[in-house]
């Protein structure tokens, strides 16, 4: 049993998949670590690209989803594959790197088991570092929990914790969701900075302009509420 499953959905990255496969073959090498890229539906050359590339890889291997029901689904079907002491999640587009997981792995041995770890981002632009302190602002204030920079990357858990889980999210809320629920279950948040940079190929499929902030702050904004409704029904 790997001591960390990190787990990557990937969306018709097929030109990223080359760099992002040799990077995590890096990570894999670094330590007890598996790699669990999942196809999250993808339509383009995806699949034929993994197979090829992950032949004859050891440490890293894929899984398909056939049908792209959300950012959030295909993290979640990554995770039930997942056979992690630890588990964990980052992104496919290289803007933060799968090696960054060894740096949270280090908050575990210096903190213990019981910790929820984050990546805190830098490098990003005045823009989204203020959109990003007013979503953070207002989920702190809704929920009454701490919560900021709730998109970055990676995120990392004790894999108890996944059990815990009831109804969550299938899109970007998932990071929201889980974030909140490891402070409601008394995990303690640790976070540890991560450079964000640009893309290795392709653009972002939400991130795209402020009509589709717009759309990202709506969907937050009625997911937020209604966590709020059903978890404070449940007791801690």
């Amino acid at each position: 049993m790997p001591r960390l499953s990190l787990v990557i959905p990937c969306y018709n990255e097929a030109r990223s998949l080359p760099l992002l496969v040799e990077r995590c073959a890096k990570l894999v090498a670094a330590g007890d670590i598996e790699v669990v890229l999942v196809d999250n539906g993808s339509s383009d050359d995806s699949p034929a690209v993994l197979a090829a590339l992950l032949a004859d890889r050891r440490g890293v291997r894929s899984i398909r989803v056939p049908v792209n029901r959300g950012y959030g689904h295909g993290i979640l079907e990554g995770l039930r594959a997942a056979h992690g002491t630890i588990l964990g999640w980052t992104h496919a587009d290289l803007q933060t790197d799968p090696m960054d997981a060894l740096a949270g792995l280090a908050l575990f041995d210096r903190f213990g088991p019981d910790v929820f770890v984050k990546g805190k981002r830098y490098g990003r632009p005045l823009g989204d570092r203020l959109f990003t302190a007013g979503m953070s602002a207002f989920e702190t204030a809704l929920l009454g929990k701490p919560l900021s920079d709730i998109n970055a990357q990676p995120t990392m858990f004790p894999a108890p914790f996944l059990a815990t889980w009831k109804q969550p999210p299938l899109d970007f809320s998932l990071d929201l969701y889980v974030y909140y629920t490891a402070l409601r279950a008394g995990l303690r948040a640790r976070r540890f900075p991560v450079l964000f940079g640009e893309r290795a190929h392709g653009t972002s499929h939400w991130n795209v302009d402020w009509a589709a902030k717009r759309k990202f702050i709506r969907r937050t904004v009625d997911f937020s509420l209604k966590l709020k409704r059903d978890l404070r029904r449940t007791p801690t």
